[in-house]
């Protein structure tokens, strides 16, 4: 009888390993205690939740120069003066990819956004330690990504309550009724629905309207991926969505108003 193959690695394996490199790196040069002592110069949080909360659909909106699926999306020599650009047209809050491999961002693209912007910014990458929590707190960050795909049994509360201590509203990723199951148990405020399989990169729309009406009314929850244009805002909120995470539709947004009216159009939808 011949042995179970072990299973083939995915995508977001790959992902997280070089990510765990590059942290390693990081963490040589920059302990704990100086990260903890470089709190003290950052302005408080600003919280998310009330512009979340409001009337009609809130757009976070994110500064992403390329992606694993999609390769090459934008050239963004000035990650702040795109970021001012979402803010003046009505973002609820900039999402700043920091990731370096796969997604060409980093943490000095999140502080030149923070200190350009009054709108609550939000680190997206794969975290997967605390230290990564302090980082981005110590960077400017309001909100932080976290992904129950990545973050295994009591990893995801640990580090969710870690998040929580340090004053970040996270957004807490999920792709499947397991993970939403987990996300509600944890009791995260802000729940995002990624279309987007990371163990595949594979899109699919209906996710959404599946995963939604297991996430309490009480829950804000978050439309991720597969979003163009308001028509896709309009579909998603008829299906719960309060918020919509949009990325690629607007960093390739050249046409009438650019960046700044693409952001306009998608804001402010009802049921």
């Amino acid at each position: 009888m011949s042995a179970p193959q072990a299973p083939q690695p995915t995508v977001l394996d790959g992902i997280v390993a070089g990510v765990l490199e590059d942290l390693a790196v990081r963490q040589a040069t920059i302990s704990e205690a100086d990260l903890r002592a470089a709190l003290a110069d950052v302005d408080p949080p600003r919280d998310p939740m009330p512009h979340f909360r409001g009337p009609g659909s809130s757009v976070i909106a994110e500064v992403k120069r390329k992606s694993p699926s999609k390769g090459e999306l934008a050239d963004i020599p000035d990650p702040a003066l795109l970021a001012s650009e979402y803010a003046a047209g009505g973002a609820g809050a900039i999402s700043v990819l920091t990731e370096q491999r796969r997604f060409g961002g980093s943490l000095d693209d999140l502080r030149a956004v923070r200190a350009a912007v009054d709108v609550p910014v939000l680190r997206k990458d794969f975290i997967v330690t605390e230290y990564q929590l302090l980082e981005a707190r110590a960077a400017g960050a309001d909100l932080a990504l976290l992904m129950a795909v990545s973050l295994p049994g009591a990893r995801l509360a640990q580090l969710h309550d870690y998040a929580r201590e340090l004053g970040l509203t996270v957004l807490l990723e999920v792709h499947d009724e397991d993970e939403t199951a987990r996300a509600v148990e944890v009791g995260a405020e802000l729940i995002g629905v990624n279309a987007r399989n990371l163990k595949t990169l594979e899109v699919d729309l209906d996710v959404f309207g599946r995963l939604a009406p297991l996430i309490p009314d009480d829950r804000v929850k978050v439309a991720e991926s597969g979003i163009f244009g308001p028509q896709d805002v309009e579909r998603f909120v008829g299906e719960g969505a309060r918020v919509v995470l949009v990325g690629e539709a607007l960093v390739r947004e050249s046409g009438s108003g650019g960046p700044r009216e693409a952001v306009r159009r998608m804001t402010g939808i009802t049921r």
